[in-house]
């Protein structure tokens, strides 16, 4: 198994309903020996997470803490079948990362098709660099158009661990995850691993996916957690 570089996709006590701090996120990531970690607090259309102000006022966060480059960001909600996000543009370009994802409290899923066309536009927003448990089963997706609109938009398909436990009994997300792992397989599309932690220790936990990408037989070479050049980031923030 190759070295973990990053995990980008973790909440803090910000979110709401996760139960560590920045700097306990931070700590945990520098025992493990992960370099970089992602901070990707909910957007405001989820029950009990944190105000706008808390993501216009990020900016006072050091981005290295206990040798561990931060990457901080968002992870905002798709909220209907045309792609709105949930935090308006001109914050949105402050963030470091942004992530996106239809999530059950704020979204009534439509048809197969308009699902499917929500996500194609939140993957040809230009400010989001990964979209969030595609496979989870919130809504009934075509996975291959969504797969090729990754590709061609240089996205990232997150392949979520959380989603895969069994006590969330998403009955749904062990297959659609193998889907998405064999048609990113099939058209060299890259994909990252998610811990969706919301707990320090949850960090880089990937001990879910590791069955599927097994099965799926799924190349390293496409996995963005073992080579940053992957990640549609700029160079520059993962300095």
């Amino acid at each position: 198994m190759k070295k973990i570089l990053i995990d980008a996709h973790t909440h803090t006590v910000a979110s709401g309903h996760a139960f560590s701090t920045v700097q306990e996120m931070a700590q945990r990531a520098a025992e493990i020996g992960l370099p970089v970690l992602g901070i990707t607090e909910h957007g405001p259309a989820l029950p009990g997470t944190c105000h706008p102000l808390y993501f216009n006022n990020l900016h006072v966060v050091p981005r290295e803490m206990y040798g561990v480059h931060l990457l901080m960001g968002a992870e905002l909600s798709i909220l209907d079948t045309k792609g709105t996000l949930d935090y308006e543009e001109r914050w949105m370009r402050s963030l470091d990362i942004v992530i996106a994802g239809y999530h059950i409290l704020c979204f009534n899923p439509g048809t197969v098709e308009e699902n499917t066309a929500g996500m194609i536009a939140a993957i040809e927003n230009p400010l989001v660099n990964i979209i969030s448990h595609p496979g989870d089963g919130t809504a009934d997706l075509l996975f291959e158009p969504i797969v090729l609109a990754a590709k061609e938009h240089g996205k990232l398909l997150e392949i979520n661990n959380s989603s895969l436990k069994p006590c969330r009994g998403k009955l749904k997300a062990r297959d659609n995850n193998l889907e998405i792992l064999r048609l990113c397989k099939q058209y060299g599309v890259p994909v990252i691993l998610g811990s969706d932690a919301h707990i320090s220790f949850s960090i880089a936990d990937y001990s879910n996916i590791y069955p599927l990408l097994a099965e799926a037989e799924f190349p390293d070479s496409l996995i963005a957690n073992y080579d940053l050049s992957l990640l549609p980031l700029p160079t520059l923030l993962l300095k």
